[in-house]
Order: C-alpha cells, then structure tokens, then sequence
C-alpha cells in the first residue's frame, strides 16, 4: 500500500513541477485527480488493514473451534453408542440423535438443524431402542 501512496505522491510532485495554476482548467482537472487518487489509496490502507484483522480473528475462530471438536471428541459423556445416526431426506446430511429420543414421550419429532426438514417421528411404534435396528433408513449405534 506504500507504494500507491508513493505513486500518488510523485504524481502530485510531477503537477507540482509542471506549474500548472490551480485556477487553469488543466491544473484544477490535474489537482482533481491525484486528490481522488490520494482518497483511493488511504481508503486502501484502511480496507488492508481491516482484512488484516479479520483474518486473525478469523484465524482464533478457527483454532477455538478446533480445540472445541477435539474436546467434544474426548468427551466420555457423548459415547457414539447412545446415538441414532439419519440420513436427512432433503438435504441428505447426517442427523444424530441421542437413542433416549426414542423412549421419550415429550419429543415428538426431530428436525434436521441444517434445513429443518422432519427425519425421525416419535409415535411409540417402537417400544424399544432395540427395535430401531429394524428400521429403514436409520442406523442405531449400539
């Protein structure tokens, strides 16, 4: 970015020696320009800068997010063997849900986060979380 503002700064000398009268049509169109050119180049300093620090913020998002997944992955609680794993019929992204889901007579359906389409309705078809291995299109991991 220096070397815009460097650029613009030897124009303006290059207008400067060429004696143009500011009052002439030529000197106000020169003075006109390398001003907006002037503007240009700080306002580009200032969008360099701001990119700089949203890619550093961006850059400790992502190690934060990083660390949480791994955390997430070491934690004992969420054992992969309570989940039901469900291929979203609309956006056909994978959709877990703890198996307790399926005994509980509060929950009546569970959407999909991604595009909130329906994938598993509780109306106590199933009486046990064994009998969700026989289900189409679910796979139980018990």
């Amino acid at each position: 970015m220096d070397t815009l503002k460097s650029k613009v700064a030897y124009l303006q000398g290059l207008a400067d020696g060429m004696n143009l009268s500011a009052d002439s049509k030529e000197g106000r169109l020169f003075h006109g320009i390398i001003d907006v050119l002037q503007d240009f180049a700080e306002q580009l300093d200032g969008l360099e800068e701001a990119q700089e620090q949203l890619e550093d913020y961006v850059e400790t998002i992502d190690e934060d997010l990083y660390t949480l997944e791994e955390d997430l992955n070491d934690c004992e609680c969420c054992d992969e063997e309570d989940y039901v794993e469900v291929d979203c019929p609309g956006c056909g992204e994978t959709v877990m849900f703890h198996s307790d889901i399926l005994e509980d007579d509060d929950v009546i359906e569970v959407t999909c986060p991604n595009c909130d389409e329906v994938v598993f309705i509780n109306d106590d078809q199933y009486s046990s979380a064994d009998e969700v291995e026989n289900m189409e299109g679910y796979e139980h991991n018990r």
